[in-house]
């Protein structure tokens, strides 16, 4: 085994929630993540005991299961109502700790916070908003954000979001599906130093969306909005002034209530709509943050998020856990990397929440907060979005903090949480996700969907089901779209496309998407693989790699994005591919290297490898209003070097 980059003390782990629940299950602490998947039943009715989950849980079993793994259904008998889970605080303690890229701070308490959420469940109901309408939200990450699904959901609504930096064809993308009763919008929002007006977008998304019975705007401007406003559309502050704050009624709902909706990228057709079920979704979050991430009542948790991306939804889960929501809006990098560690100082965050690319870029400026900040609070930090390479882990034990619980986490929009994650009771080791969340029985399978032997690169499954198995896909009646992404491939698991191998440590490794996996000569290579390899040279500011169909098979393309002053030369490919040669393997060595000024990614960060072979080879990109920068899709079109002898180029 090799030697980990940090284990916990002792005294950290003992003192664990982890720990506590293992006790509190009658579990030895190695044996419980094993118990919690051969005794679903009575491991999430204790998960539903130990969090005190309000509601009331039913006589009948927390587990029924059919013929197939998508029929089983957790507590059937159960009510509850997901925003009196979130809402059990009322004191004059934070709930709330919101600032802007542009110096905006806001904070609110729990009964700020309550008082808020009455005054908007009375505006809802006044609009005719009840159980089984949609609400949605096309905001920043702010506080009324939050406060728009706690009343949402209260009243049994189902609650969807978007950033504003989509352009309108990708909200009418959204939305249009699931046709929303009320619109909360805003009028501009604030990234990279710039404002960016939306209300000429926000007349296009009203016009488009003819369900609409209200709009909101919420100002991003303290004066009131900066430009004209669709017909018969208000003001936040007017929307709420007929109303004065009273207790929130919460409406019993059953344990499979629609909560949210939440939308795949849509980067190779119309967004996903994916109906997430409140009951499950509060358990699982309840795992992953009482448990995974060990948070405490009071303990201030930032995911650096925008409303588009389900971490958002992750990160409004930690209201269950009692812990503060520290919100940022903006930039992580305006107008410097060290902007999200002075937040952390600022606030006493404990819990910060990046993607793995953050890291890479961190580590690239050159910055070490190690040297400028104190992070004296900081005790956990996660990185999702993509795999964390060896050198980010070794990058954040060195130049980050050396105590500190750093939680590589993988899962997604399809379950709105986590399949394989941390644990604060264990060490972490270089390169490794630690291990599966409660719960979640993971394995490896290939092809012929048997388990892979460790170390063998295979298909991410679940064996057992899960609370935060999706309700379905909207407009699915017969569930046929829903079985064919998650249970087609492998009758009796659930598999989402994450291309991953085991470790002899008990951790996971993931390689990337399996449908962006490369396959040259019949031999499936994980891009994470390749990208560790580039991203080490400090030539290269990020990389991106696909597999062309080329002569009967594939070849692997690289495409690279050199730093300022560097081109990419005979001598730098050749580095290149040494370095990959060496690192990696020789099936792993590019065939060609090109550079390109930039690449495109969803507006959750994420690099999109599907549009760009869709490009290079001819395909349309369906849903370019999926990607943050679409025009960056551009420099990959009509390349002379990837047109076959005798083939046009397009």
């Amino acid at each position: 085994m090799g030697i980990p980059l940090w284990t916990p003390s002792a005294e950290r782990s003992a003192g664990s929630e982890m720990t506590a629940f293992a006790a509190y299950a009658g579990v030895g602490a190695l044996d419980l993540h094993k118990w919690s998947v051969t005794e679903p039943d009575r491991f999430w009715r204790l998960v539903w005991d130990w969090c005190e989950v309000v509601g009331e849980p039913g006589v009948g079993p927390a587990l029924t299961t059919g013929d197939h793994l998508a029929d089983a259904r957790f507590f059937p008998d159960a009510t509850l109502n997901y925003a009196e889970n979130l809402l059990r605080r009322h004191d004059d303690r934070p709930a709330m700790l919101f600032r802007g890229e542009n110096g905006t701070t806001r904070d609110l308490s729990w009964a700020d916070l309550q008082a808020l959420v009455s005054r908007l469940q009375q505006a809802l109901g006044d609009a005719g908003v009840g159980p089984g309408d949609r609400v949605a939200a096309w905001l920043p990450n702010l506080p009324e954000a939050y406060a728009v699904m706690l009343a949402t959901a209260s009243i049994g609504a189902a609650f969807s979001s978007t950033s504003p930096d989509f352009g309108a064809g990708g909200v009418v993308d959204r939305f249009g599906q699931i046709e929303p009763t009320v619109l909360f919008a805003t009028d501009g929002y604030h990234y990279g130093g710039k404002r960016h007006d939306v209300t000429d977008r926000l007349a296009e998304v009203v016009a488009a969306l003819p369900t609409l019975r209200r709009v909101v705007v919420v100002p991003d401007s303290p004066d009131g909005p900066t430009g004209p406003l669709p017909d018969g559309a208000v003001t936040f502050d007017g929307f709420l002034a007929p109303h004065a704050a009273g207790p929130v009624a919460f409406e019993p709902l059953p344990f499979d209530h629609p909560l949210y909706i939440l939308f795949s990228s849509g980067t190779t057709g119309s967004p996903k709509c994916i109906v997430h079920r409140a009951g499950g979704l509060l358990l699982k979050h309840h795992v992953e943050y009482r448990l995974h991430c060990d948070v405490r009542p009071d303990d201030r948790v930032c995911y650096f998020t925008t409303t588009g991306w389900m971490m958002w939804n992750w990160l409004a889960a930690g209201l269950a856990a009692e812990a503060t929501l520290v919100l940022y809006d903006g930039s992580p990098f305006h107008s410097g990397p060290e902007r999200l560690f002075d937040l952390v100082d600022a606030t006493g965050t404990t819990l910060l929440g990046v993607s793995a690319k953050f890291i890479d870029a961190v580590a690239k400026s050159g910055l070490r907060p190690v040297d400028s900040h104190d992070l004296s609070t900081l005790r956990t930090v996660c990185s999702t979005g993509s795999p964390l390479s060896h050198e980010g882990f070794a990058h954040v034990y060195a130049d980050w903090k050396a105590d500190l619980h750093l939680a590589s986490i993988s899962g997604g929009t399809d379950l709105c949480g986590c399949l394989v994650g941390g644990d604060p009771t264990l060490p972490v080791h270089a390169g490794q996700i630690q291990g599966p969340v409660l719960g979640q029985a993971m394995d490896v399978f290939d092809e012929h969907g048997e388990p892979a032997p460790t170390g063998q690169q295979g298909e991410l499954v679940c064996t057992v089901p899960f609370p935060s198995m999706p309700l379905g896909f909207w407009n699915d009646p017969d569930g046929d779209r829903y079985h064919a992404a998650y249970f087609e491939r492998f009758d009796g698991a659930w598999h989402q496309g994450d291309f991953a191998e085991r470790t002899p440590e008990g951790g996971f490794i993931i390689h990337g998407r399996s449908d962006a996996t490369l396959n040259p000569g019949g031999v499936r290579i994980g891009t994470a693989e390749i990208y560790r390899q580039v991203d080490r040279l400090e030539e290269v500011v990020e990389s991106l790699v696909i597999d062309q169909s080329w002569e009967g098979d594939t070849r692997i393309v690289l495409f690279v994005v050199p730093a300022s002053g560097v081109e990419l030369d005979d001598d730098l490919v050749g580095r290149i591919r040494a370095a990959i040669r060496s690192g990696a393997s020789p099936r792993h060595v590019p065939a060609v290297v090109l550079a390109v000024p930039d690449l495109p990614r969803t507006r959750s960060g994420k690099l999109v490898e599907l549009a760009v072979r869709n490009v290079v080879e001819g395909r349309p990109v369906t849903n370019l209003e999926a990607l943050a920068n679409p025009e960056a899709l551009e420099a990959f079109r009509n390349r002379p070097e990837l047109a076959a002898d005798g083939q046009a180029t397009v």
